[in-house]
Formats: structure tokens, C-alpha cells, sequence
């Protein structure tokens, strides 16, 4: 897939401002399923992989991680274990994490404040995406805002729907979603049962040997809309964490 002359100037732009000492940007690779069994780690492993190691991706797309010297990070929220919202406070008018009443909620305000950028990954259930990654969000505000995003949805046809309500929502608070999601469809009633049950999809490496579920065209879409993702981290203001 081809790159226009902006994407190319923002991707130098992200390699020539880093200066000696600065941090390197840090990207929050979300697992938005909390369910067991479930699909959702090895699916974003899959997507780390395949950031790391396009295959089928054009040669400007393969150096991308590389060149922003982004570092890519899980974030599962199965391990959070977050309640349902108990905070008494609006986030939106939270200014201090020192504000909120509970521990875990300062906890969970470190963790999204210490990312520049988040892949959200996230299966459809029945035409929407999961509570947990709901409440996450909701539990904060300003450790959101501004912050680009990616989606990445899964499901028998893809996650397309979740993902239209996902970005809506990410909009709301003022993040900046790349101009498009990725959709990882299974192809049928078998596989998407298959991986409900979290059984291994092949995926391991990045290969898609096992089954061959995904293969150049899927790739293709996580490194062009990765590409963005860094694009976007250029142009956006510099963080202080």
C-alpha cells in the first residue's frame, strides 16, 4: 500500500525530533477481553508480531517501529481486575490523580498517564465490545485525552460494528483514532467457536502457519494503520509523564 508525502515528512519528523535522552514513545497494546478462556493475548501478540515483522508489508512500512523508536507494551485487563466505577469524583474534572478516592483507580491513572499511544484490541459481543473495556475508559479522562489510537476488532465478521461504537467513544475523549480500523475476521461459525474457546489460533510468531487465519492482506492493514498510529504520535503534543 502506498504512502503520501505527508505520512513519509511526519515519519522523518518522528526520527529527526527525538534528540539523545529523550524517551522513547511508548505504546500501550490493549487487551480488551477479560473472559476465560478467551482469544484476545494471543491475538495481540499477533498484532505486536506483526508490527515487528510485516510480512507482505511494503519495505517503507517494515522499519516503522524502528524508526520512531517506539517500544510496544501490553496492557491486559483481565489483570487489572478493575471494579465497576466507584470513583465519587467526574474524571473529567479530576486535574490530580491525588483527587481520585481509591487506590486502584491511581494505580490504573499511572498506568494510562505512562503511554503515548494505545492499540486497543478488542472482540465484538453481540454487535458491541466488552463492559470491561468500557469501564476502563470511563474511570478516566485527562490520562486519555489527546492520545492516538488504534482499534483492532476480532469476531465471525470482523468486530466492524464495535469498533464504529469504540472509535466513537474514543472521540468523546478526545483521543485521535487513526482514519481507520483493523477488522480480523474468522470466516466462520467453527473458528470463531474455535477461538472462544481459546484454543490456539496459529498465530504464534506472527506466521499464521497453523491455520493460516490471517494472512498478507490483514498484515498489510495492521502495518498501514501502525504506520499512521507513529504518524500521528509525531504530530501530537509532547507528553510529560
Amino acid at each position: 500500500m502506498t504512502r503520501t508525502t505527508t505520512t513519509a515528512a511526519a515519519a522523518a519528523a518522528a526520527t529527526t525530533t527525538q534528540t539523545e535522552g529523550e524517551r522513547a514513545p511508548r505504546i500501550g497494546v490493549m487487551v480488551c477481553s477479560t473472559r476465560k478462556p478467551r482469544a484476545c493475548p494471543q491475538i495481540a501478540k499477533f498484532i505486536i508480531d506483526t508490527i515487528r515483522h510485516p510480512a507482505g508489508a511494503s519495505e517503507d512500512q517494515i522499519p516503522r517501529a524502528k524508526e520512531a523508536d517506539a517500544t510496544l507494551h501490553l496492557v491486559d485487563l483481565e489483570e487489572w481486575s478493575l471494579p465497576l466505577f466507584d470513583e465519587s469524583g467526574v474524571p473529567s474534572q479530576i486535574l490530580d490523580p491525588t483527587q481520585y478516592d481509591h487506590e486502584h483507580t491511581r494505580r490504573w491513572s499511572a498506568e494510562i498517564s505512562s503511554y503515548d499511544a494505545f492499540i486497543f484490541v478488542t472482540p465484538q459481543y453481540n454487535w458491541g465490545y466488552p463492559a470491561s473495556l468500557k469501564n476502563a475508559i470511563d474511570y478516566l479522562y485527562h490520562e486519555w485525552k489527546g492520545k492516538p489510537a488504534m482499534i483492532v476488532t476480532y469476531g465471525g465478521h470482523g468486530g466492524g460494528k464495535c469498533g464504529a461504537q469504540l472509535r466513537q467513544v474514543l472521540e468523546g475523549i478526545h483521543m485521535v483514532p487513526t482514519s481507520q480500523n483493523v477488522e480480523l475476521s474468522f470466516g466462520g461459525k467453527g473458528m470463531t467457536i474455535h477461538a472462544a474457546q481459546g484454543k490456539d489460533l496459529g498465530l504464534e510468531n506472527g506466521t499464521g502457519t497453523g491455520t493460516g487465519l490471517w494472512g498478507g492482506v490483514e498484515r498489510e492493514r495492521i502495518a498501514e494503520m501502525y504506520g499512521e498510529l507513529i504518524d500521528l504520535l509525531a504530530l501530537a503534543p509532547k507528553l510529560d509523564h
